[in-house]
């Protein structure tokens, strides 16, 4: 008897899965304890079954998902169809029917796993997402069990490969977004609408799953700040040069006395941080912890090998359960009540750039500003003059999301002032 493995799509990450089973099976046998065995493939129409089957691919296509559903003998259901639907009702169906469950689909699991999750312990089937999350790189279950023992206290991630390679290519090559933007469509890192990637939206959905495993908290996305790469201009990147930063698109989790926060934004990082060096597609993870204190998790965070890797550790996990009688545990079986932090205690550094009148008497105008919230400079530059306007930076000591957010409104409120951009800075 083999442990059958019914797959939903037969893109680029399911196609690596039989090239894993193929090369790997001595080693894929004795994990899972078992043949595996894909038993049946569902595509989209028969066109597509049909220009699979000609390009070599000797597996059972079908049409209807309900082929795979109602198949008593497929265990284990892998979606990697993507995006929400039909994904979502085909992976509820599949748990409603007491089938085991494989997806890498972050914004469905970001979005709507609470209740998936809830469906597979009433059905005490497995709902695993490794892949979910930093494609290759193994953190949510590295989370979920080497760190079992220890408290994590921040989480910081380069989790969207897209925009850190055009972060690389402006900070490296003084490229512009838009240059850089155009040279990922062109490389296929990059979709047609790349909204999702350069908004920090993909980044902010494993900053969500992040959370569930790294402190146990089941936030909603909704509540997850995300800022893209879209505002940064050569300006910003040779600042943050001069002031020895690289400017990456980093996930912030981090659990603070109030609650949980998350978010997703441009960051300023000292040169000598581990994710400075975080370049071009790869993607790396950050923790800081009370046992370990740092530790640093690097690897690809797409393509078909390294998630199809991920993916099939799923599998081996779910099968060695099957074995074992235990197939019912939560992939992640660590959760607390849900507490999202107060803004008052949400502390960064932060850089400001801020177009002022070419005229005296300015620099001491914004510090009124910022002292009447209490906050103080921690670096200030002032740039030739444009025409009538020179530009300020500031890089702040740590202030609070609160303050953050009454400064802004202050700087809003001066008819004279532009406020070009704010970023975070990591501190030293």
């Amino acid at each position: 008897m083999s442990i059958k493995i019914g797959l939903l799509g037969f893109g680029t990450v399911a196609s690596g899965i039989p090239f894993l089973l193929s090369e790997n099976s001595e080693k894929v046998v004795a994990a899972s304890r078992d043949e595996l065995e894909i038993a049946k493939v569902l595509v989209k129409d028969d066109e597509e079954k049909n220009r699979l089957i000609a390009a070599g691919n000797d597996y059972h296509f079908v049409t209807n998902v309900d082929e795979i559903l109602n198949d008593t003998d497929i265990q284990i259901v892998v979606e990697l169809m993507g995006r929400i639907e039909p994904a979502r009702t085909f992976i509820t169906k599949a748990l409603e029917a007491g089938k085991n469950v494989v997806s890498a689909n972050k914004d469905l699991i970001a979005t709507h796993g609470k209740e998936l999750i809830a469906l597979a312990q009433e059905k005490g089937v497995a709902f695993y997402y490794e892949a979910a999350v930093a494609g290759g790189i193994p953190i949510l279950r590295t989370l979920a069990n080497s760190l079992t023992s220890d408290k994590v206290t921040r989480i910081l991630g380069v989790l969207n490969g897209t925009s850190n390679f055009m972060m690389t290519k402006m900070v490296d090559e003084g490229w512009t977004y838009e240059d850089a933007l155009k040279t990922a469509q062109e490389l296929g890192y990059a979709e047609s609408d790349p909204t999702n990637d350069v908004e920090g939206i993909d980044a902010a959905y494993k900053a969500v799953i992040l959370s569930q495993f790294g402190f146990g908290m089941t936030i909603d996305f909704e509540t997850v700040e995300h800022k893209g790469i879209t505002t940064i201009t050569p300006d910003d990147v040779a600042v943050a040069q001069e002031l020895g930063y690289v400017i990456k698109l980093v996930g912030d989790v981090r659990e603070v006395e109030s609650g949980v926060s998350a978010e997703v934004s441009p960051t300023f990082l000292p040169k000598e941080h581990p994710l400075a060096s975080v370049n071009d597609v790869m993607n790396a993870v950050f923790v800081e912890s009370i046992g370990i204190g740092e530790s640093m998790y690097y690897g690809p965070g797409a393509g078909q090998k390294p998630t199809a890797t991920s993916v099939l550790a799923d599998i081996i996990r779910i099968s060695r359960r099957i074995k074992d009688g235990n197939v019912g545990k939560p992939f992640n079986e660590f959760t607390l009540e849900t507490r999202l932090a107060n803004p008052a205690d949400i502390k960064a550094k932060y850089y400001f750039a801020i177009n002022v009148p070419d005229k005296k008497g300015q620099i001491l105008r914004l510090a009124d500003i910022f002292n009447a919230e209490d906050v103080s400079f921690e670096q200030v530059l002032q740039q030739k003059a444009n025409g009538t306007s020179a530009r300020v930076v500031i890089i702040t000591h740590e202030l609070s999301k609160t303050q953050l957010e009454a400064v802004n409104t202050q700087l809003e409120a001066q008819s004279d002032f532009d406020v070009v951009n704010i970023l975070k800075v990591l501190g030293d």
